[in-house]
């Protein structure tokens, strides 16, 4: 699990995406104070976790959220997967979308969406891989560096321990 302690290379990784990549579609990089935030707010039945190399160094770092707000909504997460620059193709994607389907089955879910830019084809084989199945394109829903973005939808069914819901 990601604690407080890994806010400024989450932090780092994910601003370096932000500013320089689609892969989000934030525009503005996180403050200190918004990353710990956003840790505090991934600690329990929405998890964010981390992959590390060897020395102790972050790779990267994954998340399950809420897909919607509305409460018929509540047994379907949606994951983020980012790696630092630095690491990519090495695995730690693999490593952490595993973990979160893991911990999803776990704690009742039984659907994990992705929302991927139609461009970021590195991601979308690694869902593929990982058994999610793409369900549709939202065309032109996005906006950034001038350009218009397509998002594509991915979804991967997952056995829940129960048939309740998310543990709490």
């Amino acid at each position: 699990m990601a604690n407080r302690s890994d806010a400024e290379a989450i932090r780092t990784i994910y601003n370096d995406a932000v500013l320089t990549t689609t892969a989000s579609l934030d525009l503005r990089a996180r403050t200190v104070d918004e990353q710990l935030s956003w840790i505090d707010e991934h600690s329990g039945v929405y998890p964010a976790v981390v992959a590390t190399t060897d020395d102790g160094a972050i790779a990267g770092f994954g998340s399950l959220s809420p897909y919607r707000q509305r409460f018929g909504y509540l047994t379907t997460v949606e994951d983020s997967v980012y790696i630092h620059e630095q690491f990519r193709g090495q695995g730690a994607g693999r490593l952490l979308l595993d973990d979160l389907i893991g911990r999803g089955t776990a704690h009742g879910f039984t659907s994990i969406m992705a929302f991927i830019g139609s461009t970021n084809d590195t991601s979308i084989r690694l869902h593929e891989a990982c058994g999610f199945t793409t369900v549709g394109t939202q065309h032109k829903v996005g906006r950034k560096f001038g350009h218009w973005l397509d998002v594509v939808i991915l979804q991967r069914m997952i056995e829940a321990n129960t048939g309740t819901g998310p543990a709490t």
